[in-house]
């Protein structure tokens, strides 16, 4: 269940305004971040995952996902076989050291990935389809025995069916003709004929960076047998062991790499299709024409997307609350319909795979970079799946592979974060954090496509202040219900016919190739000032209509359907979309109406029934015009232009996405609604907006800062309008209420009074932390990158360095003052006359300091943590070993050994004009 919304006051605060200021929600553990706590060759020790989950507790972790895998060089005495007894005492001692300092335990259903292991057999292991193909005319006869020509598969593919086609159409199954050797005792009759033997192989595919004790094949994830079969190791270590099950298990992203097949996919597509495959084969193969091929292509991409769902997803849920367990599970890259696959879990969960480009004012990207694959349609998957239906979370795998080890700021991770939020992610996870023992040289234990975000970087020290932030925002993001305006009818039928070759993954770095149209679409939609949820047909046919809206299975209510451009509908999904047409819903037709049937059996049939339901669809005569179109109690409404279509619903767009550019959600709640707002782009906002819903007064939350105060809200011409200052790279949290709300705190709004004053006096420099140590105060002048400071270490070293001076305060009235820090390199903590100011870890680097400034001289203290590359560049040149890690060890973004040696020297510190600015307020 979502926290529900009330309006919370802090009576404590101290301010001249006497009415209480806003106070932020409760927060359950979920909101604070999570992390994956990778465990090298699980060579854990009681007292170093006490020591680690400490240092992660106070920092502000809310959880980890243990992910045993390969170990460390030389360490193999102090590893831990997965599931043995000593592994599951850890388990025992994390469980429990966990929940003595406020966290939560979660783990992966094995180790590395895809799910396998020691005891997944030959026969449960994954599988694939090898075909032997012939030509025999009249008279001939197969000489040769019919085996796999794949030498590692020679042993292990069993011969299925061998099938005989004539150029005359006649189609023969001759597998009872073949004795046990493959030998096929047949002389071709007349004609000319194509011989056909399918033989059911394996991938042979090993667990990928698996652990040790998790070493084996990977399991056929399409056999109900295999997958029950692999849970019975986890039952018997648990049973034995007496340890407490964790609170979810988890699955990585589908990478079960070629396996098409499993041994009863014969029996199981003739059970669902209602014809045999194996007559098929040459349209299957690539062969025949070209609408029978890509139906039966289609079919068999539909049976797998079934068996997936129904044999692993479900099944596994199943087994994991059968142990009072939840499951969170990565869907994407599988071969099936990704809300489904999402929506059988508990927690769905997406990933982010690389850096936005945002254009963010004043952010730097650093120049080794991985260009973000996930994009927000992509995360959306997700998210849709749990508000379609009802489930209170979204996590998603957080910050894999943005830039080069060791060159990832806080700054950087902060826009990617914000697209999370965006679409729909509440529960985040980093991906993540390597157990690391205390003793351990730097850096530490390291994982190869992890930011690292742990003790061992020096991006930690400053990192509580982004988990705090992501604790605020989560705090709302949980709360309430979800409110997107529209469902998108997923038109994964169109995905599966046109798509070339046989086996369909959706990728990540894949889908602007799969599905781009529909990805077009979702864009459209965002950009007309609308957001959705993406709904499959299995729970398009299980939604019923409510008041004009329609209602998921899940309890969630939209204003209308949108069908995007969709050629292919299968017959009781459309039947299902009229009727709640004639219930009372709305439903958007872009571009066209359905065109056709998905699939082979009966076709023609099918094809009759569509003809005659598409004729009580209110006719068309061009897509080129909205027109709008009752039917029953409801409307169709049917058009090409997404916004001018759209609009015709009636449903108040967001103009802060549609005219001003920036990325929200919104999610309702008792009293009204809130949204999460961040400016992912280079403009500004600094005025009035309209808003999409009705209210009577708002609150703004800074997830920055913790403050809080009631906004300007006015009404105008039938619409709310709010005052809102967002910068460039920016993000607040807006509470809305329906009707009067107490009186609060108001919210200080602020106008910058020119460029300000550059405090430009006598700068020092002395190192609060450094590695080599650099002892001494260094007097600069000017500010500047630590790396120039005249000490040979300066340029090599990592850690934290205290800039600081003595400035007199203008004497010119200003109602506030405004520090700007320019450029750090890369995360502050400032204090001013001796008191906390805060820190500042993302754009804009600016903090409000006026109530600790006096008049005359004060004292400014600015502690910058810089970023360990330039230290770990040194290593590399002196040919320090610190690459110390079993299998991959550690590579650059396209997975290739490198060293770092070559990098140029990184700045770091402050390196940019640090001013005060006057602010006077905004009153009207």
């Amino acid at each position: 269940e979502g926290i529900v919304m009330t309006l919370w006051f802090d009576f404590t605060a101290g301010m001249a305004d006497e009415s209480p200021a806003p106070r932020w929600p409760d927060a359950r553990v979920e909101a604070r971040p999570w992390t994956r706590w990778w465990w090298l060759g699980s060579a854990v020790d009681t007292a170093n995952l006490t020591y680690n989950l400490e240092e992660y507790a106070r920092a502000g972790l809310g959880g980890v996902e243990i992910t045993p895998i390969y170990g460390v060089q030389g360490n193999e005495a102090r590893d831990i076989p997965f599931l043995s007894p000593a592994w599951m005492n850890a388990l025992q001692h994390t469980s429990h050291e966990s929940h003595r300092v406020g966290m939560e335990v979660e783990m992966n259903t094995g180790t590395g990935w895809p799910y396998g292991g020691p005891e997944v057999t030959i026969e449960d292991a994954a599988t694939r389809v090898l075909f032997r193909q012939y030509e025999l005319k009249e008279g001939e006869r197969l000489e040769e025995p019919i085996t796999a020509t794949e030498k590692n598969q020679q042993q292990v593919a069993r011969l299925s069916r061998v099938m005989a086609f004539s150029v005359d159409g006649e189609c023969l199954d001759l597998t009872s003709r073949c004795d046990a050797g493959g030998r096929l005792e047949w002389v071709a009759p007349r004609g000319k004929w194509q011989v056909i033997a399918l033989l059911t192989g394996k991938t042979l595919q090993m667990v990928k960076r698996a652990a040790p004790g998790g070493e084996g094949y990977v399991m056929d994830h399409l056999s109900a047998q295999a997958v029950r079969n692999y849970f019975d190791r986890f039952d018997r270590a648990f049973t034995a062991s007496g340890a407490p099950y964790p609170h979810a298990f988890f699955n990585d992203s589908y990478e079960v790499y070629g396996a098409d097949w499993t041994p009863d996919m014969l029996e199981q597509f003739h059970a669902r299709r209602g014809y045999k495959l194996e007559e098929f084969l040459p349209e299957f193969l690539g062969g025949g024409r070209k609408e029978t091929r890509a139906r039966v292509v289609a079919d068999y991409r539909e049976t797998m997307a079934e068996l997936l769902l129904e044999n692993f997803t479900r099944q596994w849920t199943a087994w994991a609350h059968g142990h009072g367990s939840l499951t969170r599970n990565q869907a994407h890259g599988s071969p099936g319909n990704l809300i489904d696959l999402y929506a059988a879990v508990d927690i769905p969960e997406c990933e982010s795979f690389g850096i936005s480009d945002f254009h963010v004012q004043e952010l730097r990207r650093d120049s080794l970079f991985k260009k973000n694959d996930s994009d927000l349609s992509m995360l959306k998957y997700a998210s849709s799946a749990a508000h379609v239906t009802g489930k209170p979370l979204t996590s998603s795998e957080t910050f894999t592979w943005l830039t080069e080890h060791f060159r990832t700021s806080l700054a950087q991770c902060k826009p990617d974060l914000d697209l999370m939020f965006v679409a729909g992610v509440n529960h985040v996870f980093f991906h993540g954090t390597p157990y690391s023992p205390r003793d351990a040289a730097w850096p530490g234990w390291m994982f190869y496509a992890s930011v690292n975000l742990s003790p061992t970087n020096t991006i930690w020290r400053d990192a509580p202040g982004l988990f705090r932030y992501i604790e605020r925002c989560q705090s709302f993001l949980q709360a309430g219900r979800p409110d997107n305006d529209f469902l998108v009818y997923l038109p994964v039928y169109d995905l599966w016919h046109e798509q070339g070759g046989r086996m369909l993954p959706f990728s990540i770095h894949d889908m602007a190739r799969r599905a781009p149209r529909f990805i077009e679409a979702v864009r459209r939609i965002g950009e007309s000032g609308h957001d959705v949820d993406y709904i499959s047909d299995q729970y398009l046919l299980s939604s019923t209509v409510e008041g004009g809206l329609i209602k998921t299975s899940g309890g969630t209510t939209y204003k209308a359907l949108v069908v995007p451009g969709v050629s292919l509908m299968p017959l009781p999904v459309l039947e299902r979309v009229i009727d709640l047409v004639r219930r009372g819903a709305r439903v958007v037709f872009i571009e066209q109406y359905p065109q056709d049937v998905p699939g082979l059996a009966r076709l023609e049939e099918r094809r009759k029934e569509l003809k005659r339901l598409l004729a009580t669809l209110p006719a068309v005569p061009s897509f080129d015009e909205t027109r709008v179109a009752p039917l029953g109690k409801g409307s169709i409404i049917t058009g090409k232009d997404y916004a001018r279509t759209l609009a015709a619903c009636g449903v108040p767009a967001e103009e802060l996405k549609s005219r001003h550019g920036v990325q929200l959600i919104r999610r309702a709640n008792e009293t009204g609604h809130h949204y999460f707002i961040s400016s992912l782009q280079a403009g500004e906002i600094d005025g009035w907006v309209p808003l999409g819903v009705h209210a009577a007064g708002a609150v703004i939350y800074d997830p920055m800062t913790g403050k809080a105060g009631a906004a300007k809200v006015r009404e105008e011409g039938g619409k709310t309008y709010l005052y809102l200052q967002l910068k460039s790279g920016a993000s607040l949290i807006l509470q809305t209420y329906t009707r009067e709300m107490p009186p609060v705190r108001a919210w200080t709004y602020y106008e910058e009074q020119g460029s300000g004053v550059t405090i430009d006096g006598d700068w020092t420099i002395r190192f609060v932390e450094s590695d080599p140590p650099i002892p001494g105060t260094f007097r600069v002048g000017r500010v500047r990158s630590w790396t120039e400071i005249d000490h040979p270490a300066a340029r090599v070293n990592s850690g934290t360095a205290l800039y600081a001076t003595r400035f007199t305060l203008p004497e010119e009235a200003a109602d506030g003052w405004r520090l700007a820090l320019g450029d750090v390199h890369e995360s502050a903590r400032v204090r001013i006359n001796g008191q906390e100011v805060g820190r500042a870890w993302a754009v804009p680097m600016t903090l409000d300091v006026g109530s600790y400034l006096h008049a005359g001289e004060n004292l400014l203290e600015v502690e910058v943590t810089g970023l360990p590359a330039n230290r770990v560049a040194d290593y590399d040149r002196r040919g320090v070993a610190w690459r110390i890690f079993k299998e991959i060890n550690i590579v650059d973004l396209a997975y290739k050994k490198t060293t770092y040696g070559h990098w140029a020297t990184l700045p770091m510190g402050l390196t940019g004009k640090v001013r005060l600015i006057p602010l006077k307020k905004i009153e009207q």
